[in-house]
């Protein structure tokens, strides 16, 4: 398995993977939809999918003395790896922005602001594509396009309708600076991370069950 999570990092990680963690810093962007940030993550995975497979990546792992189920779980903890990577560097941008930047900045007006509860989010909207993505690729890993489409329509979804919530009463105590209202916004934190957890567990397990199946 590690040999795998090797091979993974060194001959099929797409350029886009590592450039796409610079997005983090899009939270120093006034009044604009953050959410994208984790779209852009998912977009990196579109990548990386197809670059292994016009190279021939699968056929090339299955000769190898490895386990059929081991194939899906290398590359989707590589992913995972990047998604938290993601997250920890948008958690840094947004300690700098809420020690640096005018109280006025704070607030987003086009969607959830940048603070705890908004990093609780991004893992939720990674952990949608995720399970979307993965056990539909891995019941055919020639196929790309489809999966994508289904996993980056549900985590626009997912983002546009905690976009709209943003604008009703019952997120407004998590729009403020975190200084006001942490305890919810750290409650939102830890659930997003929960589900996070739980969602890729399921997409590595469902599609570890999917590729066994799959003949190359």
């Amino acid at each position: 398995m590690k040999a795998l999570i090797k091979k993974e990092f060194e001959l099929c990680l797409h350029p886009t993977a590592v450039i796409f963690l610079l997005f983090a810093a899009l939270v120093f962007v006034p009044n604009y939809p953050y959410e994208v940030i984790f779209f852009f993550s998912g977009l990196s995975v579109f990548f990386i999918c197809t670059a292994a497979r016009e190279n021939g990546d699968a056929a090339f792992t299955l000769t190898l003395p490895v386990k059929k189920r081991e194939v899906p779980l290398a590359r989707i903890f590589v992913v995972l790896v990047l998604q938290c990577a993601l997250l920890t560097l948008t958690a840094a941008c947004i300690a700098v922005k809420q020690a640096f930047f005018p109280r006025e900045t704070l607030v987003n007006l086009a969607s959830n602001s940048a603070n705890l509860a908004f990093c609780g989010f991004g893992a939720l909207l990674s952990g949608v594509f995720d399970l979307a993505f993965f056990p539909l690729y891995y019941k055919d890993p020639r196929k790309v396009g489809a999966p994508f489409a289904v996993a980056a329509a549900l985590q626009l979804t997912a983002a546009g309708a905690l976009i709209v919530l943003r604008h009703t009463p019952f997120f407004e105590p998590l729009t403020p600076p975190d200084f006001l209202n942490g305890g919810v916004k750290l409650a939102v934190l830890f659930g997003g991370l929960a589900l996070f957890g739980v969602m890729g567990f399921a997409a590595a397990r469902l599609s570890a069950e999917n590729f066994e199946k799959v003949d190359l």
